[in-house]
């Protein structure tokens, strides 16, 4: 299973439908399904602000701050990859445009810079999930 490392918030705007492309400083010709990571990386500032604007902006309940960096968080379809685009998500150089995303149960991980494939027990969890019906 193939995974992108995202840094927060935008993995969970990702995952939740609110962001359509993620945006990188290089171009891929990869398409397909593809996991995605939440890093570690969320200052604790950073996320006590979005805790308070989010649920506002965009409904429901946002995540505590630890069940949500450090794993996988949810799927998403890269469908291509553009250097310019009219969506309000697009800062570019290369934006990778994103549909039929996601959240996942949280499955903790390493991440990795680009594209990497998961660990064989994290891909277990994430097909048990599957299996059991957590994932639909």
């Amino acid at each position: 299973m193939i995974a992108l490392s995202i840094r927060q918030p935008w993995a969970w705007l990702i995952v939740n439908g609110h962001k359509d492309i993620e945006n990188r400083d290089w171009s891929t010709r990869f398409r397909g399904r593809v996991l995605i990571h939440a890093g570690l990386t969320y200052p604790k500032r950073d996320y006590k602000e979005h805790a308070e604007e989010f649920p506002a902006l965009y409904g429901g309940r946002y995540p505590e701050r630890d069940s949500m960096i450090g794993g996988i968080v949810g799927v998403a379809t890269i469908t291509g990859c553009v250097d310019r685009s009219d969506s309000k998500s697009f800062m570019g150089p290369y934006g990778f445009t994103l549909n039929d995303a996601k959240p996942l149960p949280f499955v903790p991980c390493k991440g990795r810079l680009g594209f990497f494939n998961v660990p064989r027990d994290v891909a277990d969890l994430l097909r048990h999930a599957q299996e059991i019906g957590e994932i639909k």
